[in-house]
């Protein structure tokens, strides 16, 4: 029984693989055309049936998929295996209950061009996003989920000291202190990452605050075209080095920023 509300019960394996073969043929071919020469040997994965379980039960991802076929969605899971340094994709039917109930195919590979090929659609869970909550300020787009917020943040959370501002007061003092930070900002950085995305950084400093050497760091996006910029995220910190670390660029003046908005 795949999906009993959509009539997909089947009387035996073989009548349930003849009504998705189509559907398997595609997504093998796909996947044929795509896969690198070289990529993770079979002897590599020591048991894919325990991975095919943690990847269903624990994905890092799930993309819900529309497009590829017009008779009903798939979904995506997606699942790092950290030990081999690869990833572990399972393509599903997921049934109306939410559960996967039918296995088009699975594979793990190292190539990340083609896990981003089954990256497609909406992602509908992604558990950084989950992970990163405690930084989600109402109004910024960490809060949404948005990859370049989260990446970014992510990258933040790698260098900051353990003594740094504990997690727990991310959201109680950076929603206190970042209209503050924005508007009356002591520094103001434009620098443009690898992808070229023109990241604008907005730093103050709080000396009376109950939190000794406590600074503010405002991250927003800039678009050249409008100079109207995107809040990606703020935070609270009182290490020096941190702060240091976004001090690159160009050392803008207030008046240099036209128009600051959340979205």
């Amino acid at each position: 029984m795949i999906d009993q509300d959509q009539g997909l019960v089947f009387s035996n394996e073989a009548e349930l693989y003849a009504h998705f073969q189509k559907q398997i043929n595609q997504l093998e071919k796909e996947y044929n055309d795509a896969k690198p020469e070289k990529d993770v040997e079979e002897s590599e994965v020591k048991d894919i049936e325990a991975e095919l379980d943690l990847t269903l039960e624990e994905p890092a991802e799930i993309w819900h998929d529309d497009q590829t076929f017009k008779e009903f969605p798939i979904f995506h899971f997606i699942r790092p295996i950290e030990s081999i340094e690869a990833f572990h994709v399972a393509i599903c039917y997921v049934s109306s209950e939410d559960d996967p109930t039918f296995i088009f195919m699975h594979f793990v590979t190292r190539s990340i061009d083609l896990v981003n090929k089954f990256r497609r659609g909406d992602l509908v869970y992604d558990r950084a996003f989950e992970e990163l909550g405690f930084g989600a300020i109402e109004g910024d787009s960490l809060s949404e989920g948005d990859p370049l917020s989260m990446g970014l943040f992510i990258s933040m959370l790698k260098v900051r000291s353990e003594k740094d501002v504990p997690y727990e007061k991310f959201q109680e003092v950076g929603h206190e202190l970042r209209e503050e930070t924005i508007e009356n900002a002591d520094e103001i950085w434009r620098s443009t990452d690898l992808h070229g995305n023109n990241i604008v950084t907005f730093i103050k400093e709080f000396p009376d605050h109950e939190i000794k050497g406590l600074f503010n760091i405002a991250v927003t996006q800039e678009d050249p075209a409008t100079n109207v910029h995107t809040l990606l995220f703020s935070f609270p910190t009182n290490d020096e080095n941190l702060v240091d670390r976004y001090r690159h660029g160009d050392n803008l003046q207030a008046d240099e920023v036209v128009q600051e908005s959340s979205h």
